[in-house]
């Protein structure tokens, strides 16, 4: 057996290795608290939170209760969104309390959202007033809203107020944020006049007045606005930070790039698991959790595999005849499901960024019908006479050639406008699309070549 000292700590920046994983496991099964700490002693929040993620559920809790004061809770706004769910759950109220007070607001709206009403009304009454108010307003808005996402700690002046008065109140208060690059500008109801950049305080001389400095063209946020629209806004832009109003413009919080980048890797994850049929699903899922909605698209597929295999059917004869028909049939149908997937992949991205607009679908269409088409012409070349050299038949060649072409063809059509469909009769086109792009592709590339087939060569 490895003797614990000669295992070694994980260098900083390196991650938790499957060694330092599994000495630690063994560590808390051994209720070994001095091991734990010195196995995870250089390792950073991010590095902290994968190595929760790869513990049982059952030692995740043992795992903060080991590090006790020394365990800093801004690694939980790091582990994955289920990982997070089954610690609050678990992790007593007063630990959960003493978490909030540390995080900002956003993060601690997260982290006991999921927890019931009475659990989150005791958790909140040992907050101070003002932390308290700040987590209660975050968790008054929609999940996936800006309201969710803002943080709670801005610093907020009255115009009237000098450089000098604005740093003087950054240096004595005790309540600001713990970094902050804006400084917002309000009237006496808290409407949002305005904004200066920090570094352009810093940089004028303390008798000026703040209105002078402010920029008034701030952009703002609503506090209802969708997320993604928040993302897009920011990399739009190039916004570090945007302040946050409610119906009334009142200023209520402020949203940060960190935030937002997050959001932005969120939902690029999820199109791209969508656009795979498995919707948002994640490693830490259970298997009740994952099997059914992946049956249900593969159940779709069936269906329509069935409509490509009923084209088959039909012409079961001619494939009797000539065995090479066979042979060439999936070689149509997989160019056009790529062909398809290709242009339907670019579309759903273009309609989630909203790029792709009624303005522009007819350029967009007819430039991915132009493509089809000389892709098509390029490889019925290609095709048609590796056909002829494989099989010996000409009329063979001419078939694939015309075969590829309308395949082609149609999957850049089909990939562009059964997104569109999809999204105008409100369904998600990320999760439905493959399926029937490749229906339709595998549909048109049969009946086209196994039907030019009967006719020309039979």
């Amino acid at each position: 057996m490895t003797d614990p000292e000669e295992i070694d700590v994980p260098a900083r920046g390196s991650g938790p290795t499957s060694e330092c994983v599994r000495a630690v496991t063994a560590a808390l099964d051994d209720n070994n608290v001095a091991e734990v700490r010195r196995l995870v002693a250089d390792l950073e929040n991010p590095d902290l939170a994968d190595l929760i993620e790869m513990l049982d559920p059952d030692q995740r809790v043992d795992f903060i209760k080991a590090l006790g004061p020394d365990f800093d809770f801004e690694v939980l706004t790091e582990v994955d969104e289920k990982v997070r769910d089954q610690l609050s759950e678990a992790l007593p109220n007063e630990v959960l309390a003493r978490a909030v007070t540390q995080l900002d607001s956003d993060d601690a709206a997260y982290l006991i959202e999921t927890l019931e009403a009475d659990d989150q009304k005791e958790i909140l009454d040992q907050l101070p007033k003002s932390e308290r108010a700040a987590v209660e307003r975050n968790l008054l808005y929609p999940v996936e809203t800006a309201g969710r996402l803002m943080q709670g700690d801005f610093v907020a002046v009255p115009p009237f107020w000098t450089v000098g008065q604005v740093i003087d109140f950054a240096r004595d208060a005790e309540d600001l944020p713990d970094t902050f690059s804006e400084i917002f500008v309000v009237d006496p109801g808290f409407h949002l006049l305005g904004s200066v950049n920090l570094s352009r305080l810093l940089r004028t001389k303390r008798d000026v007045r703040v209105d002078t400095l402010m920029d008034p063209d701030r952009h703002m946020v609503l506090a209802t606005a969708d997320q993604e629209a928040v993302a897009r806004q920011f990399e739009r832009y190039g916004l570090i930070a945007a302040p946050v109003v409610d119906k009334d413009d009142r200023l209520v919080g402020v949203v940060t790039v960190d935030d937002v980048v997050e959001v932005i890797e969120q939902e690029a994850e999820e199109d791209a698991k969508l656009l795979a049929g498995v919707g948002d699903e994640r490693l830490s899922d259970s298997v009740r959790e994952i099997a059914p909605p992946r049956f249900v698209w593969l159940f779709v597929n069936v269906l329509t595999a069935m409509i490509s295999a009923s084209i088959i059917n039909l012409f079961g004869a001619s494939i009797e005849h000539m065995v090479a028909l066979a042979v060439l049939m999936p070689i149509i149908a997989s160019m056009g499901g790529n062909a398809g997937t290709q242009t339907m992949t670019v579309t759903v991205r273009a309609l989630a960024t909203k790029e792709l607009t009624e303005l522009n679908i007819p350029r967009v269409a007819l430039r991915e019908a132009t493509v089809g088409l000389i892709n098509g012409l390029l490889f019925a070349i290609l095709l048609s006479i590796l056909a002829i050299a494989w099989f010996g038949a000409s009329g063979l060649g001419g078939v694939v050639a015309i075969a590829i072409i309308v395949n082609l063809l149609v999957a850049a059509i089909a990939g562009m406008l059964i997104p569109l469909v999809l999204q105008r009769m409100g369904f998600d086109p990320a999760v439905a699309s493959t399926v029937f792009v490749t229906a339709v592709t595998d549909v048109v590339g049969f009946f086209s070549f196994l039907g030019m087939a009967t006719l020309w060569l039979m």
